[in-house]
């Protein structure tokens, strides 16, 4: 079972972002706060869940939340900043957005631009240590994904209906025969070097 907190009697709320090693679409962050003490066996690191049980953690959460906030940074913002400085702006834009003003940060990985004002950690594979962490990755994985569902519908030769614009052969077989579009972080390597 994941740690309801890392700092008693603080109100804590856990980040994580997700899509930074993709090819397309926005990188997409988010900020939760749950209430003191919320355990539940299902909230936990969002790639170890089916697609049905992250949808409905994901429902779970919005409901049994202090406050959320999903918040994204768009392909352009990413090739303008890179990707790195994109996923903080991203966590920042999410937690500016909070009603309720957090404490403390969680965040996961090893970095964090710090807010001013606004303690933080840093937590190494946060989203399995700690829930707020883990429903953080939940609500972002299942926003991102619903998103890059739609844009499949207006780009399908891309496939992003089963890689939701991570790298694939598939992928890259179709920027190589029609090129990028749009939604693609053209800063990124795109097509892999054929020497």
């Amino acid at each position: 079972m994941l740690q309801s907190f890392h700092t008693r009697g603080l109100i804590e709320a856990g980040c994580d972002e997700v899509g930074r090693g993709c090819l397309a679409g926005p990188v997409v962050a988010a900020a939760v706060i749950l209430p003191p003490e919320f355990v539940h066996e299902d909230i936990r690191d969002s790639k170890t869940l089916s697609l049905e049980r992250r949808n409905e953690m994901d429902l779970l959460i919005r409901e049994q939340a202090v406050d959320f906030q999903i918040a994204e940074c768009s392909p352009r913002e990413i090739d303008e900043l890179n990707i790195l400085q994109a996923s903080f702006k991203a966590m920042h834009r999410a937690v500016s957005g909070l009603k309720t003003r957090p404490e403390h940060l969680l965040v996961d990985g090893n970095r964090f631009a710090p807010i001013l004002g606004l303690p933080h950690t840093c937590v190494v594979k946060g989203d399995s240590l700690y829930q707020s962490i883990a429903a953080a990755s939940i609500l972002a994985k299942v926003h991102r994904d619903r998103y890059m569902q739609e844009l499949h519908e207006m780009y399908p030769d891309y496939s992003w209906n089963t890689n939701v614009g991570y790298p694939t052969v598939a992928h890259r077989k179709a920027i190589l025969e029609i090129g990028p579009t749009e939604h693609h972080r053209k800063s990124f390597r795109l097509l892999q070097d054929t020497a």
